[in-house]
């Protein structure tokens, strides 16, 4: 009997041993196809990052415009041909930053600067048609462009869509994050580059000049109000880019003004842009 004990003994070990053999496979199998499936969750988040952030859509200014005069008809084509290059730049910008920016990267980076330069090559040809009779009204409305998004890019292609790219830091202007102020923005002097105002050109020429503070102080507001949003380039995307879009619509009709009287000042152009100093 004491030699039967250990041969027991040994058989039971062995079918122990089996047993723990067999669940560490079942294990071991089970941890495979857990393992699975997280790889089939990424491949249909990586769909979701490569789709596409869609397309920007805009009002047609050539089908609201009244008859065009002969006279005016060449420059009034060249602004034309000019809002569908804002289109395609814009669109192509749209592709090229997915992936960039917080939720309303797209708003701020690309649909309002195109809304800017579309106001401003709007607002000439209203002026160019008043050159030689009246001049159409209404057609600021038809500046705003939308975003037909065709899916849900990484970028927030989609007006307000959540952004799976970590927000980073302007590298214009200093951000609370970074320990600063954003700073301030800085203009050239419209007025002191004027010349003799006529006293028929006064009182329009003044409301433009004021407009251009209202305009700078509203980009110093926005300015303090956005940071720690968008991308490196977002101050000079949102916010120095539609100023100077701004300003540009603004100094243009200040010399025109000038030049129903006098001699039409040239190069105010230059004065457009504005500059961030910290």
């Amino acid at each position: 009997m004491s030699r039967a004990l250990p041969k027991y003994n040994k058989r039971r070990v062995a079918v122990f041993g089996g047993a723990a053999a067999v669940a560490l496979s079942g294990a071991v199998i089970a941890g495979t196809a857990l393992a699975g499936t997280p790889a089939k969750s990424g491949g249909a988040a990586q769909a979701r990052t490569l789709a596409s952030p869609g397309t920007i859509s805009c009002p047609d200014v050539a089908a609201k415009l009244p008859a065009v005069p002969a006279s005016a008809r060449a420059e009034v084509d060249r602004n034309l041909a000019l809002l569908q290059t804002q289109i395609q730049e814009a669109d192509k910008r749209l592709h090229t930053t997915v992936g960039q920016g917080g939720p309303n990267f797209v708003n701020n980076a690309i649909l309002g600067p195109l809304k800017d330069k579309r106001t401003s090559t709007i607002d000439r040809i209203a002026i160019t048609i008043g050159r030689t009779t009246t001049k159409p009204t209404g057609l600021d409305s038809l500046a705003a462009c939308t975003l037909n998004a065709s899916g849900t890019s990484a970028a927030g292609g989609g007006a307000g869509a959540p952004s799976t790219a970590a927000p980073r830091q302007s590298g214009t202007g200093t951000s609370t994050a970074a320990g600063g102020g954003p700073g301030t923005i800085s203009c050239p002097d419209v007025a002191a580059k004027l010349p003799a105002v006529p006293a028929s050109a006064r009182a329009e020429v003044d409301r433009n000049l004021a407009l251009l503070q209202t305009q700078i102080q509203e980009a110093d507001k926005r300015l303090h109000t956005t940071v720690g949003q968008g991308g490196p380039n977002f101050v000079n995307n949102a916010i120095l880019g539609p100023l100077k879009g701004k300003r540009t619509s603004t100094i243009d009709r200040i010399a025109i003004t000038i030049g129903r009287t006098t001699t039409k000042p040239t190069g105010l152009g230059s004065l457009a842009a504005c500059t961030l100093t910290k």
